[in-house]
């Protein structure tokens, strides 16, 4: 946790930040986990997917029968524990294709990931000044981290941190991502058949989070307010619905 009392000898946060914007101112003027265990179904129930549908679904391998390939997107809103930072993450969809390869072993391809930011409670500060003063104002951005198993809820995410006074590449896990493994929370349901919404839940409580790395003047301010590194005490908690279409259904583009 970021000490915020004011020193003798070494300036707070917010004066660090207020000599910052000075200087820079005279210089110049951030499947298997959810595969169903096909609980009854709802047909009467609805939900809300997200509206970039079917377009990000990724072409198929080489060989790859259309008619035994699905493109699956789902939506979460994730609730995080990371350090000190705990929070409910605005939505993600990630979409992904999924199948028999020619030589009858699974396959998957990556699709895409949309997230937008969320507003972290008490800002660079954690006080009541870093949650209402724009320029102390934090936001943290889930991102792909660059892999992804569905068949074992195997995912790996970056963390962009954004802020006035923090530079572009700014990140949690820019070197090495964070790396999850989800696990069931209950057995996955169907909410309706037509079209196909499924909704599961699933968690991790045994992941790693590295320190934020490329953030300026104030990376080692910054670990110390966000408890980074942090090797236990993390958790991702995963209420997540998705659908499928089979590739032989999709929209001719």
């Amino acid at each position: 946790m970021l000490n915020t009392t004011p020193d003798a000898h070494r300036p707070s946060l917010a004066r660090r930040a207020a000599l910052t914007v000075a200087g820079a101112a005279a210089l110049t003027g951030l499947a298997g986990v959810y595969t169903p265990s096909f609980a009854s179904p709802d047909p009467g129930s609805a939900t809300t997917l997200s509206a970039t549908g079917f377009s990000d679904c990724p072409a198929l391998p080489a060989g790859a029968d259309p008619a035994r390939w699905r493109c699956e997107v789902h939506t979460a809103a994730p609730k995080l524990r990371m350090g000190e930072v705990e929070t409910t993450l605005a939505p993600i969809t990630m979409t992904h294709a999924e199948g028999p390869m020619p030589d009858g072993t699974d396959g998957q391809v990556w699709g895409a990931m949309h997230s937008a930011p969320t507003t972290v409670p008490g800002g660079l500060t954690a006080t009541a000044a870093g949650e209402h003063s724009r320029l102390l104002g934090l936001a943290i951005k889930p991102e792909y981290g660059g892999r992804s198993d569905f068949y074992t809820g195997q995912f790996s995410l970056r963390f962009r941190l954004s802020s006035p006074l923090l530079p572009h590449g700014c990140s949690i896990g820019a070197g090495a991502p964070v790396d999850f493994q989800l696990k069931r929370s209950g057995p996955s349901q169907w909410v309706s058949q037509d079209p196909p919404v499924i909704k599961f839940s699933a968690y991790d409580d045994s992941f790693t989070v590295p320190a934020a790395e490329h953030c300026g003047p104030l990376t080692g301010q910054l670990n110390r307010r966000l408890g980074l590194p942090a090797s236990s005490g993390n958790l991702m908690t995963y209420d997540a619905t998705y659908t499928f279409r089979m590739y032989d259904q999709l929209p001719i583009s």
